[in-house]
C-alpha cells in the first residue's frame, strides 16, 4: 500500500473510446502470485481505466465514511484512517507509474495523460474539504493528551501539515484556484517527462565508415556495432542513451562527430518542436510560486524546504555556497591540469578545451597518469559478477540472502525478480532488478516500490516490493555485459536506496522505507558506493571475465589513488545544479525571458569549462521538473556529507563490521521516516554529521 493522501504524483482515466477490457480484470482482483506480486503477465493497457474508477470509487467511499463518522474524532477514525484508505488505488497506481517510467508506450503515455487530472482532482477533494480537515485539526489540538507511539506522533503532524500545506486553510476563491495549479502542474510534468524521453530517442549517429571507429577500444566498437544491428543497420550507432553517449565522448578522437552528439544531448528539449519544454518550464516554475504564495510562502524554495532536513531556503544557499568557496580553487586547477594536458597533446591546431572535449582528455589523462582507464577495469566488472558481489556484500553487513524466483511475474523479459530474506529465514521483499536500455525505459537509473511495508487492518505484516532500474552497458553477441566504473557505483547506488526500502519496518507505509526527508534518502544509497574502492570487498568476486583472475591488487590501489583525481571538478558540476535547481525555485516573479539566459545566470558561480550559448539543462532536468526533486537537488551535496561521515565509522571498526551495519540498519534503514532524520543520525553516529570526512575524500582541506 501506498498513502496517496496528497500527491500530485498519483493520477487516473484512460485513452477515449477504449472500450472496458473483456474477461476479468487482474488489477481488481486479489493477486494469485508468490508474495502477492503484481501479475505483469496478465495486465493489458485496457485494464488500467476501469481499476482506476473501480479504486477511485472504493477510495472516495472509504474517505466518506471518516468523514461522516458521527463518532467524535479519534486518531485510529481519522487519521490511521485516512491512511489505511486507498489500497487498492495505491496498488493499481504504483503499478501504472512505474510501468509508465520502465516500459511505457504511446497507449500508456496517452492513458496518463487523462489519468492525472482524475486523481489529482481525488486527491485536491480530500486535502479541500473542510469536514475532514476539522476532524484532522481535533485530533491534532489533542495531541498532547493522546498518548501516542513516536510513529503515530510522526502521523499525525504529517496528515495535519498535509491538510494545510494542501490548501485546506484557504478561501473557497484560492481553494478553486489550488485545483486549478495542482491539475495543471501535474499534466505539465508528464508532458516535460515524455518530451525529454522523445527527444532522447530522437536522435542516432550512424556511421559507415570503418575509420570513425577504429580509434575506440573493442568494447565501444562492439558496443556500437550491436546497437546498429539491434536497428537492422550496418555499421555502428551510437544514441543518446548514457551507456552509448559517454562511451563515445570517452573514447573517440573526432572531435566533429563528438561535437555533433554533445550538442544533440544538450540541446534536448530547446528544439523548436513537439519536444520543446522551454514554455513547459517557466510554466512550471511560475505555477509553483503562485502555489507557495497562495499558501502564505514567499517562494516555492521556501515551501519544499520546511519540511526538509535543511529546514530554510537560508540553510540551503549557506550549505552550496560554503561548498562551492571551499571546493572551486581545487576545481579550477582540475579544470586548468586537463586543459594544459589537452593543449599540449598537439592533438589539434588553434586548440580550447570545450565541453565535447573533456571525457576523452580526463580519460587519457588518468590513463597517462594513474595507469588506470575504464578498458582496463571493465573486464572485471562483469555484470553478472557484480551482482553477486552486491549480495555478497549485503550478506556479510546485513544478513540477506537473495533467490531467484522464475514463478513471480516480471514487466519485461530484460527483468530477473529475487526473493529476499534474511539470516532466520524471514522473508523480507521481493526485488526486481532492471539492466538495460530499451526505448520504453527513460533514461538514469532509480530505485523504486510497487508496495510498501506496512501491517494490515487485520495486524499482518506486509513486505516491500522493490524494483531497480538502471541503463546498463548491454551485452553484445560476443561480449557479456561488463559495467564501467561508474556504472558499479551506480549499481551500487540503487541498491543502497532498495536496502532501505528492503529492511523496512514499520506499520504505516507512509513514514516506512525510502518516505523519508529528500536531503534524507541519499544517505543509504550514496553510503553504499563507498564499498566501490574497498579491496577487501572487491577481493571477494572481481575476476576477468575470460580468465576468472583476482582483479590485480596494483589495479585496485591505482583505483583507490584515483579516488581524488578530479573530485572537485566533479563536485563543483553537483553544486551547479543545485544552484540551478534552488534559482528556479526562489524566483519571486514569473520567469519570461530566455530559459537558458535564466540558468546560465544561476550556474555562473561554478562555471567551468566555456558557456555554449545555445544549450543547456533546465529542459531536460527531469530530477526538478518532472521527478519530485524540486528545490531538493542540494540533497545530492547534503547526503554526501553525512555518508561520508557515517562511512568513516565502518572504516574505523572494519567495513563489515555486523556492529556498526546493525546500528545503521536499526537507526538508519528500518527507521524510514518514523523518526526526525537528525535524531536517527545522531543515535547511529554519536553525534551530528560532519563534513570533514567529505572534503578529505576530495583531497580538500587535509
Amino acid at each position: 500500500m501506498k498513502r496517496i493522501l496528497f500527491t500530485t504524483m498519483v493520477l487516473s482515466s484512460l485513452l477515449a473510446g477504449c472500450g472496458a477490457p473483456s474477461g476479468e480484470n487482474p488489477l481488481l482482483t486479489e493477486y494469485d502470485t508468490p508474495f502477492g506480486t503484481p501479475p505483469f503477465d496478465r495486465i493489458r493497457p485496457e485494464h488500467y481505466l476501469p481499476a482506476f474508477e473501480a479504486a477511485i470509487a472504493e477510495a472516495r467511499a472509504e474517505t466518506d465514511s471518516i468523514r461522516n463518522n458521527p463518532a467524535a474524532p479519534t486518531f485510529e477514525n481519522t487519521v490511521e484512517a485516512l491512511e489505511r484508505k486507498g489500497e487498492r488505488l495505491g496498488n493499481v497506481s504504483s503499478i501504472f507509474f512505474n510501468l509508465l517510467e520502465a516500459e511505457t508506450s504511446e497507449q500508456m503515455q496517452a492513458i496518463a495523460e487523462q489519468v492525472k487530472p482524475m486523481l489529482t482532482e481525488f486527491s485536491n477533494d480530500l486535502s479541500l474539504d473542510p469536514v475532514l480537515f476539522e476532524r484532522v485539526r481535533t485530533v491534532w489540538e489533542s495531541r498532547d493528551s493522546l498518548s501516542l507511539d513516536p510513529d503515530q506522533q510522526v502521523l499525525l503532524e504529517d496528515t495535519y501539515k498535509s491538510f494545510t500545506r494542501r490548501g485546506a486553510g484557504l478561501s473557497d476563491t484560492d481553494k478553486a484556484r489550488f485545483r486549478e495549479i495542482t491539475t495543471e502542474l501535474s499534466g505539465l510534468s508528464l508532458r516535460f517527462s515524455q518530451n525529454v524521453l522523445k527527444a532522447t530517442n530522437g536522435f542516432v549517429l550512424h556511421l559507415t565508415d570503418p575509420e570513425a571507429v577504429a580509434p575506440m577500444p573493442d568494447f565501444v566498437k562492439e558496443g556500437m556495432a550491436q546497437e546498429a544491428r539491434d536497428r537492422g543497420l550496418e555499421g555502428w550507432c551510437v544514441t543518446l542513451q548514457a551507456p552509448s553517449y559517454m562511451p563515445f565522448l570517452t573514447y573517440s578522437p573526432f572531435r566533429e562527430l563528438k561535437e555533433r552528439v554533445w550538442m544533440k544531448y544538450n540541446t534536448r528539449g530547446l528544439d523548436a518542436d513537439s519536444t520543446d519544454n522551454r514554455e513547459i518550464v517557466r510554466r512550471i516554475a511560475s505555477l509553483r510560486l503562485e502555489m507557495a504564495n497562495l499558501l502564505g510562502y514567499p517562494t516555492y524554495a521556501d515551501y519544499v524546504l520546511e519540511e526538509k532536513m535543511a529546514g530554510s531556503r537560508a540553510n540551503v544557499d549557506a550549505f552550496l555556497h560554503d561548498l562551492l568557496d571551499k571546493s572551486l580553487p581545487y576545481a579550477r586547477k582540475d579544470y586548468e591540469t586537463i586543459r594544459n594536458y589537452a593543449k599540449a597533446s598537439g592533438m589539434y591546431s588553434d586548440f580550447e578545451l570545450m565541453p565535447w572535449d573533456w571525457a576523452y582528455f580526463d580519460e587519457k589523462y588518468k590513463n597517462e597518469h594513474y595507469a588506470l582507464s575504464d578498458e582496463q577495469i571493465k573486464p572485471y566488472l562483469q555484470l553478472d559478477k557484480v551482482r553477486e558481489g552486491i549480495f555478497l556484500l549485503a550478506n556479510k553487513l546485513y544478513g540477506l540472502t537473495f533467490r531467484e524466483n522464475r514463478d513471480i511475474p516480471v514487466f519485461h523479459p530484460d527483468v530477473t525478480a529475487y526473493e529476499v530474506h534474511d539470516e532466520k529465514g524471514r522473508f523480507m521483499a521481493v526485488l526486481y532488478l532492471d539492466f538495460f536500455p530499451r526505448a520504453s525505459k527513460r533514461g538514469g537509473a532509480w530505485m523504486t516500490s510497487f508496495r510498501e511495508t506496512y501491517v494490515d487492518r487485520e495486524g499482518r505484516e506486509v513486505r516491500p516490493l522493490v524494483s531497480v532500474t538502471c541503463n546498463f552497458t548491454k551485452p553484445t553477441d560476443s561480449i557479456p555485459s561488463l559495467l564501467t566504473f561508474d556504472e558499479f557505483t551506480t549499481f551500487l547506488h540503487e541498491f543502497g536506496h532498495a536496502l532501505h526500502g528492503m529492511l523496512a519496518e514499520g506499520r504505516y507505509a507512509s513514514l516506512t522505507g525510502t518516505n523519508v526527508r529528500h536531503d534524507f534518502v541519499e544517505l543509504p544509497s550514496q553510503i553504499m558506493e563507498n564499498w566501490a574502492t574497498e579491496k577487501e570487498f572487491l577481493d571477494l568476486w572481481a575476476v576477468h571475465y575470460k580468465t576468472g583472475e583476482k582483479i590485480p591488487a596494483e589495479l585496485i590501489d591505482k583505483i583507490v589513488a584515483a579516488r581524488t583525481y578530479n573530485a572537485a571538478y566533479f563536485n563543483v558540476r553537483q553544486l551547479s545544479y543545485g544552484l540551478n535547481d534552488m534559482a528556479w525555485h526562489s524566483i519571486t516573479a514569473p520567469v519570461t525571458g530566455s530559459v537558458v539566459d535564466f540558468e546560465r545566470r544561476a550556474m555562473t558561480p561554478a562555471q567551468l569549462l566555456p558557456v555554449i550559448p545555445e544549450t543547456g539543462m533546465s529542459t531536460a532536468f527531469s530530477h526538478i521538473f518532472s521527478g519530485g526533486y524540486a528545490a531538493g537537488y542540494y540533497g545530492y551535496k547534503w547526503a554526501e556529507v553525512l555518508e561520508a561521515d557515517a562511512f568513516s565509522l565502518f572504516k574505523e571498526k572494519g567495513i563489515f563490521n555486523r556492529e556498526v551495519a546493525d546500528s545503521f540498519r536499526r537507526n538508519i534503514l528500518s527507521k524510514g521516516g518514523s523518526e526526525h532524520p537528525m535524531t536517527l543520525y545522531e543515535r547511529f553516529r554519536g553525534r551530528k554529521p560532519d563534513n570533514r570526512a567529505m572534503l578529505e575524500r576530495m583531497g580538500i582541506g587535509k
